[in-house]
């Protein structure tokens, strides 16, 4: 009992010892991904590319919106002299007209997502391995981005994933082979 009175207060000096280290050499940096976006020539030219791509699927959405608004006008000046059936033929058409032009709408949105993800990609890779690069040389410990208010690289190092992914097994393990009777 006695020796672990003695030896309690070593173990806390030198574990704050080793976390005063530990402090001393972190290093941390922060980027503005905003303005060096602003800035690169191929982040300008893929949003150049993404632009145009948007353009072609505006002009559809908006020709296919005025083919609707036309169909919808003239229903609405020939309501009075139409028969019954033929108004509910008229209406049934406009809702279909309606229906199809919101998927489309739904669709060219998808498909602009996918296209910005396509021209961002190389980008965002470019502008991450030269971040990382930065951060190896500069001896960074982590690079937070300003813009986004999350870590952008960070020392493989003070990646814990492993050892969560570790410790969440060794329980489900134990769990699984202590089950309750």
């Amino acid at each position: 009992m006695r020796a672990m009175k003695v030896f309690l207060p070593v173990l806390l000096v030198l574990l704050l010892a080793s976390t005063a280290s530990a402090q001393a050499n972190l290093k941390i940096g922060y980027i503005d991904s905003q303005a060096i976006l602003d800035q690169d020539p191929s982040a300008q030219t893929a949003q150049q590319q993404f632009e145009a791509s948007l353009a072609t699927y505006q002009a559809e959405v908006q020709q296919m919106g005025e083919d609707l608004q036309r169909l919808v006008d003239q229903y609405e000046q020939q309501q009075a002299m139409l028969s019954d059936e033929a108004k509910a033929n008229r209406e049934e058409e406009i809702r279909i007209k309606q229906t199809q032009y919101q998927q489309r709408i739904a669709e060219l949105e998808q498909q602009a997502n996918v296209r910005q993800a396509e021209l961002v990609e190389p980008v965002m890779e470019r502008i991450t391995a030269v971040i990382e690069e930065i951060r190896a040389e500069g001896s960074y410990s982590m690079i937070f981005d300003v813009a986004a208010q999350g870590i952008i690289s960070a020392d493989p190092a003070l990646d814990l994933t492993a050892e969560v992914v570790r410790r969440l097994q060794a329980a489900a393990t134990t769990a699984g082979g202590s089950s309750p009777r």
